[in-house]
């Protein structure tokens, strides 16, 4: 248990101060010597009847060393207190931009975020500190921006389904008239609104997940997770008409082999849904020297360019349905591009002309073998992404 009484504390400046006029002391005490010692055995001496200057010499009772002691003790006595007063202006002039930052971090909040620092010039280690405190900042104010809009999104989308259900319910309540088969249409459709709400549920976790990073890295092959995919969605893109191909090489790579499997499914439920009947998509795996990539390829809507970054934010889509549930929840990209950046992979996407989009994820090349984390391999999730 901690003691929860504030220690004593020492303000740096004094500490400064007393560091600096120590510094002082100890030259002071060593120039003094160096100059003292050697005249302690110097003596003066005057010839008898004579008006001339004295002459020095070696022998004789010299200087008194008490004297040379007092007069060293007085000039040291002077030197205390001219190095502490100067050590502490010294002092305080290096520690005025620490004060400064320290009064602005005070007053800092998670209400306050956009405050700085703003030490401005002349540019030195401190000033230096303060501009990346400054990065650190905007960083920190976008991912509460971040988290504050995710939420709302969030609860906006959960309250939905939610509201629909007890709409339902509250209804087919006050029908006197309603017979088995109303009662088993509503529990169907109250089926449907919590299945809706259990993949929300399950695409949040996911996404938590993604953006948490890796709980493990093992050596896979995307091309032999891509078939794994492809395969269970295969009936699910004939009933649309879109014809799924494949043009699959031998690319390994490292990574968590669960959250590889949610990258793929996103983009393969991601050119699934936004598609058009008698579409196409074509995934494809290679290897270069430097790095593995893995490329999705969908016909589909035109997007325009400037459109195509916000795509991979949470809850944002093209064109929001009123239908949701068939929809998708505006999480697949988002889940895609979080699972990247903690596999350090890159993500490129373009539109095509024609419609729909390109998106190529390129993953490094595994390191050299070695044991991975001894985790539990996590259930799949094929039949899951957002």
């Amino acid at each position: 248990m901690t003691d929860p009484r504030p220690l004593p504390r020492r303000s740096l400046q004094a500490r400064l101060a007393l560091f600096y006029a120590a510094g002082v002391f100890g030259a002071g005490i060593v120039v003094i010597a160096i100059v003292t010692l050697p005249l302690i055995g110097i003596q003066s001496t005057t010839p008898v009847h004579s008006t001339a200057p004295g002459t020095l010499t070696g022998t004789g009772s010299g200087i008194g060393p008490h004297q040379l002691l007092v007069g060293s003790a007085v000039a040291i006595g002077v030197l205390i207190p001219i190095a502490l007063a100067v050590g502490w202006f010294i002092a305080g002039r290096f520690l005025r931009p620490l004060r400064a930052m320290a009064a602005t971090a005070s007053a800092i909040s998670a209400g306050n975020l956009q405050q700085r620092l703003d030490l401005g010039e002349p540019t030195d280690e401190l000033t230096e500190l303060g501009h990346i405190l400054d990065d650190l900042l905007a960083r920190l104010q976008s991912s509460f921006d971040a988290q504050r809009h995710f939420v709302a999104n969030a609860s906006h989308e959960l309250r939905t389904p939610l509201a629909g259900l007890r709409t339902l319910l509250e209804v087919t309540l006050a029908d006197p008239g309603a017979d088995a088969d109303a009662l088993r249409s509503t529990c169907q459709e109250a089926l449907a609104l919590c299945g809706h709400q259990e993949r929300l549920v399950q695409a949040l976790l996911e996404l938590a997940t993604s953006e948490r990073g890796l709980a493990r890295r093992d050596t896979l092959d995307l091309a032999d997770v891509v078939r794994e995919v492809l395969a269970s969605r295969r009936e699910q893109a004939a009933q649309g008409g879109i014809d799924l191909a494949e043009h699959l090489r031998p690319a390994v790579t490292a990574g968590d082999p669960r959250l590889i499997e949610s990258l793929v499914a996103n983009l393969v439920d991601n050119a699934i849904r936004h598609n058009h009947p008698d579409g196409h998509v074509l995934i494809t795996t290679q290897t270069s020297d430097t790095q593995v990539a893995l490329t999705i390829t969908n016909s589909g809507p035109v997007i325009p360019d400037d459109q195509i970054q916000r795509l991979f934010q949470p809850f944002q889509k093209l064109t929001p349905g009123r239908h949701r549930h068939h929809n998708g929840f505006g999480l697949g990209l988002a889940i895609v591009a979080a699972i990247a950046q903690a596999h350090h992979a890159t993500l490129t996407t373009s539109a095509r002309p024609e419609g729909g989009l390109t998106i190529t994820a390129r993953f490094p090349h595994p390191p050299s073998p070695g044991p991975s984390l001894p985790t539990e391999r996590l259930p799949s999730v094929l039949g899951g992404p957002a």
